[in-house]
């Protein structure tokens, strides 16, 4: 008799540290993960090209939108060869871990071209959530981020919604899930240009234009 596909619980320290072990094994095959994250759940893997295109299978994402990369720390930008402007530093700096995605420059032949923007940058959050946070200190890489959703269908906000509506990729283990509870609705992150001479948002959210003029002084809000 099969197993029917169950979440992973990722809640307490306990359970956290309990599914490490199998979850970075999960990444190190190249497949997808769900998670937690400060606003909706999020389907990601490695940075790696073979983890990127079977998120791209898995979610059949269309051309034209990049992914994102969650990291937990500054010092792992190194790795993927990005670059932090004196501006993206200075907003870093005040807002990082939290609600705020900087486009930075470089990444060449390091990066998938699915992460990289018309902009020709890559967009990057040192997420706040604590359990997700150090789920990839652990792994020790940038993961790649999108909503955890069907084309046409809200972002998921809980891992039973998941379940639900990626059964038979949860079932055949090309997807596992984290289960951090139901999640609240909130702002998502302010999305901030630091390709140029100039920062400029490009999407706004939770931090302010007005706020973020306080370690960027010269950032350009959007239109």
């Amino acid at each position: 008799m099969k197993v029917p596909p169950r979440a992973i619980p990722f809640w307490s320290d306990e359970e956290v540290e309990a599914s490490l072990h199998d979850t970075i094994a999960h990444l190190n095959q190249r497949r997808v993960l769900a998670y937690p994250t400060e606003t909706v759940y999020g389907f990601g893997g490695g940075a790696d090209y073979e983890s990127v295109r079977n998120l791209v299978a898995l979610k059949s994402r269309p051309r034209g939108k990049p992914f994102l990369l969650l990291i937990a720390g500054v010092d792992m930008l190194a790795r993927l060869d990005l670059h932090m402007t004196p501006a993206a530093s200075a907003l870093a700096a005040r807002f990082w871990p939290g609600p705020l995605t900087l486009v930075l420059p470089g990444g060449d032949k390091r990066v998938p071209p699915e992460l990289r923007g018309p902009e020709g940058g890559v967009a990057v959050r040192w997420t706040s959530h604590v359990a997700l946070g150090r789920l990839i200190r652990a792994y020790g890489d940038p993961i790649t981020s999108t909503s955890a959703n069907r084309p046409g269908k809200p972002p998921a906000d809980s891992a039973a919604t998941i379940l639900r509506d990626w059964w038979d990729a949860v079932a055949r283990d090309r997807l596992r899930v984290l289960d951090g509870g139901t999640l609240r609705q909130s702002q998502p992150s302010t999305v901030v240009d630091c390709m140029g001479a100039r920062p400029r948002v490009i999407r706004p959210g939770a931090i302010s234009s007005e706020t973020l003029r306080l370690a960027a002084p010269t950032l350009v809000p959007i239109a």
